[in-house]
């Protein structure tokens, strides 16, 4: 994680705020702008931010190929499409969603990656071999749309520790975390093994092996 500020704005005079039916429930979406990157993030929000409690939050990293196209290469789609039902369920929480595609090196190297996957490296070595880190994820910017809604205590929807620690470093109180486990299936049970083996995620053995 490098140390260059991170500075998230909503542009223009008309705010980039509005109500956001889905097949979850209604949410409210706002986007925020990142100078440094250019790219815009996504915040969908649901009740009040202020409440006593630890805001249920989800975390999620931009994932084309699982949230758009339906890969079951992954467990991303299934894990947002849970966080969105999670959050409609408890009437209150927070999904931020962050265009750090591939864990953080892209759609074009992800591909890479998969290529070298399907000759027979895991998750990790893929990223390893074609220069990158492991995990390249970067969730400063998380950190500060949750600040500018108003959030600061959470119960973050996640299986990775790092995420736990970066959150926690970045001045997010994490008062719990909760593990989204979703998806898992014979396509991904692999990757998902890498994660847990090598990575550190938190993925009980009953949820991995399918018992």
């Amino acid at each position: 994680m490098s140390g260059s500020a991170i500075n998230v704005i909503e542009t223009s005079d008309i705010p980039s705020d509005a109500r956001l039916p889905t097949t979850h429930g209604e949410f409210r979406i706002r986007v925020f702008h990142e100078e440094s990157t250019g790219y815009d993030h996504v915040c969908l929000t649901l009740g009040d931010m202020f409440g006593p409690d630890p805001v249920l939050v989800r975390i999620h990293s931009e994932c084309l190929t699982g949230d758009a196209l339906g890969s079951t290469r992954c467990d991303c789609g299934a894990q947002l499409d849970a966080a969105l039902r999670q959050i409609q369920d408890r009437g209150w929480g927070c999904l931020v969603y962050l265009r750090q595609e591939g864990r953080g090196i892209g759609l074009h190297e992800k591909i890479k990656a998969y290529h070298l996957q399907d000759l027979g490296a895991d998750t990790m070595d893929a990223n390893l071999m074609l220069g990158h880190p492991a995990d390249a994820r970067d969730y400063r910017i998380g950190a500060e749309i949750l600040k500018t809604v108003g959030i600061t205590s959470v119960c973050l929807l996640t299986n990775n520790p790092d995420k736990v620690a970066q959150m926690r470093n970045l001045a997010i109180n994490v008062v719990e975390s909760m593990p989204i486990i979703a998806g898992v299936g014979k396509d991904n049970r692999d990757y998902l093994a890498t994660k847990v083996n090598r990575m550190g995620h938190t993925i009980d053995s009953d949820s991995l092996n399918g018992d």
